[in-house]
């Protein structure tokens, strides 16, 4: 989301948005749902989750700068005198904020799902599309029902382009999220085993993703992607909703954004495309063949949107990776650096390959390695051990020296994985940071992957922790402190 100071919502819109009653006029300039990250001009929507109620927190908002707060009853303690819309269901008004805004909005929405690769094309369209217009878009993950509706409501009403993110993992989530945010352009990265504890198959999940073209509207557009087995699925349920155009990417030969060929380099990759304007040659700060294929996706909705492609792909030559997804990090230890690829975000089959294949594109000396620390992979159903096992093959073609593991589930890959490429196995990356840290030496490459619930962000942080963190752009360098 682009930083603004602009007025976003009055008290008269946002009554009217929620059907709520206000305390005192007010105009606010965001809105919040958690007080750590609250800004001074936000209203502040009292959520009530099932481990905490957003009501016991409202003094607080009010104490970090909020103008107003959205309540369905009178919090503990407050001034009389403070603005509050009144509303019978907090959740169902963050609701009714994002689809009043979106109905005000006058640029294109794009919208993207997919088992892998959403967040970082989301952030890629942000960008190239940010340097040809205005744009406003999903911070982070946001991305359910509580997530698409804030984004929304954080709309800037003058953007060009708003570039929204679509998550699910059952059945019927995404449909409502898609009538909300009513897209101009749907993107489907890709289809994979993730979320496979609620699926029977990869044709149930691309159904679940094919629902974010229930709210298109009236002339949208598909981008899809080709190279996967389920495309006719998804081409099948795009035609079926009407849609306007439908746009394919990938490598094979009748693709409107087809990848024609691609060199991976350890930081980056150079791309030769061809596109309905024309061959495009250009280069991705981001390395993988994962970033290849979702950079064509890209293109395509640059193109869906009437932007300017060719702009666009020269733009990702400074594209890097959302944060946990892929950041790099050298690390000054006494005698000599390391580098640390932060995966730490999550995990899933599809997106484990791909990074291993980054961490074994990456140069070392004779004496280095490269590392895998990986965590649990959740959400895989039945098959979860073997999934698991499976990355024994992964790994080895990735040329991979040495495999640090967390969790239950991992102990299905340590059993198979050869003695020479064992490292340690613990129940918790707590447990693990400690660990690593005795292990790695000058001249490796550590690349951290799992679950977010497998909490591997903790081993990253302990690895950066031996050095003093000094930001430069695009690598982080992280030195030893001498004194």
């Amino acid at each position: 989301m682009m930083k603004t100071t602009t007025q976003l919502w009055t008290s008269t819109d946002a009554a009217k948005a929620t059907s709520g009653d206000v305390t005192q006029d007010f105009v606010a300039t965001g809105v919040s749902i958690n007080t750590r990250t609250l800004k001074p001009g936000d209203i502040f929507l009292a959520l009530v989750g099932p481990n905490a109620d957003g009501h016991d927190h409202v003094a607080s908002a009010f104490e970090k700068g909020a103008v107003a707060a959205c309540v369905s009853h009178r919090p503990p303690v407050f001034d009389p005198d403070t603005p509050l819309l009144m509303v019978k269901d907090t959740l169902q008004a963050l609701q009714d904020l994002g689809t009043y805004a979106r109905r005000r909005f006058l640029g294109k929405v794009i919208a993207v799902t997919g088992s892998v690769g959403k967040t970082g094309t989301k952030e890629a369209l942000n960008m190239v599309l940010g340097e040809q217009a205005k744009v406003t878009a999903s911070i982070g993950s946001l991305n359910n029902h509580w997530g698409l509706p804030l984004s929304l409501s954080r709309m800037v009403g003058d953007a060009n382009y708003a570039i929204l993110e679509m998550g699910m993992n059952h059945p019927g989530e995404l449909g409502p999220l898609s009538q909300m945010a009513s897209p101009d352009v749907c993107v489907i990265t890709t289809v994979q085993s993730a979320h496979t504890e609620f699926f029977e198959g990869t044709d149930q999940i691309a159904d679940a993703k094919a629902e974010i073209f229930e709210g298109a509207t009236e002339n949208w557009t598909a981008v899809l992607n080709a190279d996967i087995e389920e495309f006719e699925r998804l081409n099948t349920a795009a035609k079926a909703r009407g849609a306007a155009c439908i746009l394919t990417f990938g490598e094979g030969d009748e693709v409107d954004f087809r990848v024609e060929s691609f060199d991976l380099y350890p930081h980056s990759s150079n791309v030769v495309a061809q596109t309905p304007i024309g061959e495009i040659r250009y280069s991705i700060a981001s390395p993988g063949r994962h970033w290849v294929i979702n950079s064509v996706a890209v293109l395509a909705a640059v193109h869906a949107v009437g932007g300017d492609v060719r702009q666009a792909a020269q733009s990702m030559a400074h594209l890097l990776p959302p944060k946990s997804r892929g950041g790099r990090f050298e690390v000054q230890l006494k005698d000599g650096v390391f580098a640390l690829i932060d995966e730490s975000y999550n995990a899933s089959p599809a997106a484990m390959g791909a990074a291993l294949a980054v961490l074994g594109a990456q140069p070392i000396g004779p004496l280095a390695d490269r590392v895998a620390v990986l965590g649990d992979m959740k959400e895989l159903g039945e098959n979860a051990p073997q999934l698991h096992s499976d990355l024994r093959e992964v790994l080895m073609s990735s040329k991979i020296d040495k495999v640090y593991l967390v969790g239950d589930m991992m102990q299905n890959l340590w059993n198979v994985l050869p003695k020479n490429m064992q490292g340690h196995h613990c129940a918790t990356s707590k447990e693990l940071s400690e660990i690593m840290t005795t292990f790695i030496k000058p001249g490796d490459v550590v690349m951290v992957k799992g679950s977010a619930s497998s909490e591997m962000g903790r081993v990253v942080k302990k690895l950066k922790g031996l050095g003093l963190s000094q930001d430069i752009s695009p690598v982080a360098v992280v030195k030893k402190d001498q004194g």
